[in-house]
């Protein structure tokens, strides 16, 4: 598998998941990479790359949202590229996931597997309902920026 150095997020990006010594396996639609950073440093440097920064999308997001943890966020405006977190990205095994890849999620025992549009599905060690949860975040963070853009 490819190792990059640097990434960015794209609208075929589907999950970026924590493996060993702060390196992250990222799934596209028709490929995976591994990249030597950790996903909140891809995530950072993507809103970066955007014109933003993880720090002020996060604040975007706390204001659009009225919460404070576990926040969806949007990476990229044009085509309303929005990722959420499955834990606290404090915890260096939070998996970020694009909600606009996502064609369905599944209980599967005490865990969920998310089913992305090209088929390929994850296995995350969440529960249905804690899923169930960001993917509304990141919808409702979805409509309201949808909302604002046409008034």
């Amino acid at each position: 598998m490819e190792k990059l150095e640097c990434y960015y997020i794209n609208r075929g990006t589907c999950a970026i998941v924590p493996i060993e010594n702060d390196m992250s396996e990222v799934f596209e639609l028709d490929n995976s990479f591994i990249v030597k950073k950790t996903p909140i440093e891809i995530i950072d440097e993507s809103c970066r790359y955007f014109g933003s920064s993880y720090k002020g999308r996060n604040e975007g997001s706390k204001r659009l949202l009225s919460m404070n943890y576990k926040l969806p966020v949007l990476i990229e405006e044009f085509n309303n590229i929005i990722f959420f977190p499955t834990s606290s990205p404090r915890f260096g095994y939070c998996i970020w996931i694009s909600l606009n890849n996502i064609k369905n999620y599944i209980k599967v025992d005490t865990n969920s597997k998310i089913v992305f549009s090209n088929d390929n599905e994850l296995l995350i060690k969440n529960s249905y309902y804690s899923l169930e949860n960001q993917i509304f975040r990141a919808s409702m963070l979805d409509s309201i920026i949808r909302r604002r853009r046409n008034n």
